[in-house]
């Protein structure tokens, strides 16, 4: 369940720094009732930027078979091998 905090909170910032560091998920922080920001630690941090970098990569990787731009692996090989006399 996601953790909601008033922003009137973050006055105390070490047990806020505690709070993230014993969370892997982002922290909700609300003003007059509303959703303002977002905080987490560096750690959950970077997690999340490597798992979103690998989701984008393997985006580009299906764009490119479904825009015909690879080739068989096999005939990849027979390529290499031609080319250098292997």
């Amino acid at each position: 369940m996601p953790q909601i905090i008033p922003i009137r909170d973050l006055k105390n910032t070490s047990e806020i720094s505690e709070l993230c560091h014993s969370s892997d998920s982002p922290i909700f922080v609300t003003k007059n009732g509303y959703g303002d920001m977002v905080i987490m630690s560096m750690e959950a941090y970077e997690k999340a930027m490597y798992i979103n970098s690998v989701y984008e990569k393997l985006y580009a990787a299906e764009q490119s078979i479904t825009e015909g731009k690879v080739t068989d692996g096999y005939q990849a090989l027979n390529g290499i091998r031609e080319k250098h006399g292997l």
